[in-house]
């Protein structure tokens, strides 16, 4: 446990993140006890299109309690938020080098309706650590617990917060030519512009 990484469970994260994986050997703790903080990467995830860097959200259920553990927040399901993001993925990653390789393996995330926002983002990491060819066993806290003596980005990995990345090199992005090079994106866009190669890159 002494060399395992502490991280937020989060929808389709960073490259950061998966950087923070790659250079920490031990095993991935997830904090599901954690009380969920709002506007983070665990129901965000940023992706490049042509207008730009679009923030795609899952919208969750919000009960009258103010501080809900993130093993107990509920995914929202009145708006067909899913068709909406899987069209976004398309429509930023279609002409990608890689967006049909993977396709068939991402898709099921945006037919299948999971209750729970933590299964929903478990689920994703196990098939994003396989592409990454990382491997690494998922593991889950017991409490909240403040602080580790161990390697913790629960809130260093942040889309208000400088990358944990210093200095990224650029890789090849669909839309460079407009917006330049964006860095730290959902690990998404790494995959299916990089395809087996993204792994050297973290």
């Amino acid at each position: 446990m002494s060399n395992s990484i502490v991280l937020a469970a989060s929808y389709l994260p960073p490259v950061s993140y998966f950087h923070a994986i790659a250079k920490n050997e031990g095993d991935v703790l997830l904090d599901k006890y954690e009380h969920f903080p709002k506007q983070t990467y665990r129901n965000r995830a940023r992706i490049a299109t042509a207008n730009g860097v679009l923030d795609l959200i899952v919208p969750i259920q919000h009960g009258r309690k103010e501080r809900i553990a993130m093993k107990d927040i509920r995914i929202n399901y009145d708006h067909d938020w899913q068709r909406l993001h899987w069209l976004s993925m398309q429509t930023a990653y279609r002409s990608s080098a890689y967006f049909e390789y993977y396709e068939d393996d991402f898709r099921p995330f945006y037919e299948k309706k999971y209750d729970f926002l933590l299964d929903y983002n478990v689920a994703q990491l196990e098939l994003l650590l396989k592409c990454l060819k990382l491997k690494r066993a998922i593991n889950f806290t017991d409490t909240y617990e403040k602080e580790y003596p161990f390697a913790d980005f629960r809130d260093a990995i942040h889309p208000k917060k400088e990358s944990i990345m210093k200095d990224p090199k650029p890789y090849y992005q669909l839309f460079e030519d407009r917006h330049g090079f964006l860095p730290d994106l959902s690990v998404v866009d790494l995959i299916f512009n990089q395809g087996p190669q993204s792994k050297s890159y973290l």
